[in-house]
């Protein structure tokens, strides 16, 4: 008995031992429960190239990613990529998609739009000179992008160029896949990439779809304070207000992990069960295509959750979220990569990396390698003038607690309750086919989809001009150009209406033969209770 005793106090103080050592390992490391805290204010102190290492870690881990997704890209839409479909990795897929697909890569040379501004006009350049690039830059735009540069080229200037009223793509994810920059620009300092944020930011997104870029900027940011991925995740989402959706859904997965700590799949489903109803995109609404912020960002956050610091996990994860499956990854892998560093990034990630380091992307005259140097500069003088020092060799960086960003909601009081479809061909305005085109529907908002266009590919490209009625008076004449670059991403829209039966009537002025407007589709908008 007295030996039986003996070993079982032993084997107590054993379990009692090892419990406490994996508690200590938890506030360490963080757990599926409760991550570690990040204590505020600290210092943090790096040596120049450890600065830079993350920095092009930041950027390559993002091209990484992008790369990775880029074949997938919605082509898995409400559905995950299944384990058996195979995605390939290999030293010459970069170089491939650099000269063959550049316009992949739509989530950096947007980037480096600001970037740029910034290199030029400085840090505190105004969003007039960043709205400007942006609207006469010679790449294609679509979403939110389009519609914001449509709005800017016809002198709606930001932040009203991303309102929900003037952009029915407000809530899309456009700006989350273009705000990379701000949080690398801002090791550590959340707060001041928020600020880049509000002025870039508003220029094409509003709510949800502004916050998408608040939130992926502050986790960049965060990434240079610690090698945790659920500290990063959880303490960047202190920059979101608690009332938003966004924040209840990366809330949501964030809870989900940790009921489900060994089953991404599991965590996905969930999310998309509650979270996929895209109520803004007129893309989005009454299809499975959903390119929605939120869910998007929530795709971005369940691969750092499952990846546990594994850089190739980690964008495969994000990847076979589906959706807009290169662009998740990309966010992932930079947020990652700035955590882990360029030099950490494994081998079998980078293969094929220096083959196009000094390459320029389409669009721009500027390479990965000048994006470093550009960001690193960039970097130096925010930490400089937020309260942190900058020598010749070593930096010290001011990190503050983050601070929640204003409360914005797009569509309140909106929800999607029918649609006028016009079947194959839509409803043509033009000489041939008649210059009007009327409709009634019940509800207090709508969206007219579809398009300017010239029938002959060899005619030049005009400017057609409608006139918007509704309930037998002129409420908007509209400008609508048959050009890709200049285009009105939808034909017409109105929100806040009285929530009752309207008449729209929509006539095509100056009809030219050759030219026209059609119409593929109206979405109806109701009176509903949009939040979760």
């Amino acid at each position: 008995m007295k030996k039986s005793s003996s070993n079982s106090i032993a084997l107590l103080s054993m379990l009692l031992a090892t419990a406490g050592l994996v508690f200590s390992s938890c506030l360490q490391m963080g757990s599926a429960e409760k991550p570690a805290e990040m204590h505020y204010p600290q210092d943090i102190t790096f040596s120049s190239s450890d600065l830079m290492d993350k920095i092009k870690g930041g950027w390559a881990g993002q091209v990484i990613g992008c790369t990775y997704g880029g074949p997938t890209e919605f082509d898995f839409k409400g559905t995950m990529i299944q384990d058996y479909t195979p995605i390939d990795w290999d030293q010459s897929k970069m170089e491939w998609y650099y000269k063959n697909s550049p316009g992949l890569y739509d989530d950096i040379y947007m980037d480096l739009t600001f970037v740029e501004v910034m290199d030029r006009e400085g840090v505190d350049a105004p969003a007039s000179s960043h709205a400007y690039a942006f609207a006469h830059a010679g790449y294609q735009l679509w979403h939110a992008n389009q519609a914001a540069r449509y709005n800017i080229l016809q002198g709606i200037e930001p932040p009203a160029s991303g309102h929900w009223e003037h952009n029915p793509h407000a809530d899309d994810i456009d700006f989350q896949i273009e705000a990379d920059f701000a949080g690398l620009m801002s090791p550590g300092m959340v707060n001041a990439s928020s600020e880049v944020c509000d002025r870039v930011g508003h220029i094409m997104n509003y709510g949800d779809g502004w916050y998408g870029g608040v939130y992926v900027a502050a986790m960049y940011s965060l990434a240079f304070c610690s090698d945790d991925p659920r500290l990063i995740v959880s303490e960047a989402l202190k920059t979101i207000p608690g009332e938003s959706e966004f924040y209840k859904c990366i809330s949501d997965v964030i809870r989900w992990s940790g009921e489900f700590p060994d089953d991404w799949k599991r965590t996905w489903f969930e999310t998309e069960r509650k979270w996929s109803s895209d109520i803004g995109c007129p893309d989005g609404v009454f299809d499975a295509f959903n390119i929605d912020a939120k869910i998007n960002a929530a795709y971005v956050v369940i691969g750092l959750l499952y990846g546990e610091g594994d850089f190739g996990k980690t964008v495969e994860i994000s990847t076979r979220c589906g959706q807009d499956s290169d662009c998740n990854p990309a966010s992932a892998g930079g947020i990652l990569g700035t955590m882990l560093g360029y030099a950490q990034i494994p081998a079998y990630w980078k293969q094929g990396l220096d083959r196009v380091e000094d390459m320029d992307f389409k669009y721009t005259t500027i390479s990965l390698n000048e994006t470093y140097d550009m960001s690193f500069r960039q970097a130096l003088e925010m930490i400089g003038r937020n309260g942190g020092e900058v020598s010749d060799d070593e930096v010290k960086i001011r990190v503050d607690e983050p601070v929640q960003v204003k409360f914005e909601k797009a569509f309140e009081g909106h929800y999607p309750v029918g649609k006028i479809d016009y079947g194959w061909g839509g409803v043509r305005l033009d000489p041939d086919h008649g210059t009007e085109h009327e409709f009634s529907f019940d509800g207090k908002g709508f969206v007219i989809r579809g398009r300017a266009q010239k029938f002959d590919p060899t005619l030049e490209d005009r400017d057609l001009l409608l006139e918007i009625y509704i309930d037998g008076t002129l409420a908007e004449t509209t400008v609508m150009p048959t050009s890709q670059q200049s285009r009105k991403h939808e034909v017409a829209w109105k929100y806040n209406l009285d929530d009752a039966t309207h008449m729209v009537r929509v006539v095509l002025k100056d009809p030219q033969k050759g030219w026209g407007v059609q119409m593929d589709q109206v979405l109806v908008y109701g009176a509903g209770d949009t939040g979760s």
